[in-house]
């Protein structure tokens, strides 16, 4: 997987976006202020960058100018802020920086803009003057302040591995306890990342069904701690109203 560079200044930030990137299977390494950013730049090769723009002693938008200036805008940057404008916006972008995430940021949109920002290139670099002495846009990508990111669709019906082996598709049902069966397979033949989000859906869905709803069994029988799993839950689309209304949760 990748490894992003959390640059914040408030230490429930960065543990939670830790928290969330590991989870992912990400690497991420931490920093508070533009100095340490700086360090852990050229400490570790990174994959990614979540730049906080309202910092106490450089702020985020002059560290992303340094680091185009000097050319060492080597990875993709996304901006954060809880007080961001439109002419902010612009001008991270001008500087190379390929997303905006206003706070509170939602897990669904810090997942989808990560994967969007792992999948492209490297900025170009800084802007160059133009014939009039002006200074050139740079090819930076253009993004809208906090705008809709692409939905994460559901997984399709899955497929067992027969299929994956050249045989003719089959959904083979798995008992869930109690009377209560699913019909569990999976589609290899798509993204990892879509796999995986299927395979723990299901697995969920399963521990869930076969411990009556009971969100401190389930806890228990994965591993996860409640709150975690809670969230992981609610990533994966997992319903849990029949849980509330059983009074299981």
């Amino acid at each position: 997987m990748a490894t992003i560079l959390v640059v914040d200044d408030e230490l429930g930030i960065r543990a939670l976006l830790s928290e969330i990137l590991t989870d992912e299977g990400h690497t991420v390494e931490l920093a508070e202020n533009a100095a340490q950013a700086r360090a852990q730049r050229e400490r570790v090769k990174l994959d990614l960058v979540l730049l906080d723009i309202w910092m106490p002693d450089v702020d985020g938008i002059t560290l992303l100018k340094e680091w185009s200036s000097a050319g060492q805008l080597t990875m993709p940057v996304i901006m954060m802020s809880g007080h961001g404008t439109i002419d902010t916006a612009v001008e991270a972008t001008k500087y190379g920086a390929m997303a905006f995430l206003e706070k509170p940021i939602t897990l669904q949109k810090l997942l989808r803009a990560v994967e969007q920002g792992l999948a492209k290139p490297a900025p170009a670099g800084p802007a160059r003057p133009a014939a009039n002495g002006h200074a050139a846009p740079s090819a930076a990508p253009s993004f809208r302040p906090d705008g809709p990111l692409p939905t994460h669709h559901p997984a399709s019906p899955a497929l067992s591995m027969d299929s994956a082996l050249g045989g003719a598709p089959v959904l083979s049902p798995v008992s869930l306890g109690g009377g209560l069966q699913s019909l569990q397979a999976f589609e290899l033949d798509r993204p990892l990342r879509e796999a995986r989000d299927a395979f723990e859906k299901s697995y969920f869905e399963f521990h869930l069904a076969k411990e009556n709803g009971s969100m401190t069994r389930v806890a228990e029988k994965t591993g996860l701690e409640r709150t975690h799993l809670y969230r992981k839950l609610k990533q994966l689309g997992v319903d849990l109203s029949r849980n509330k209304r059983n009074g299981a949760l």
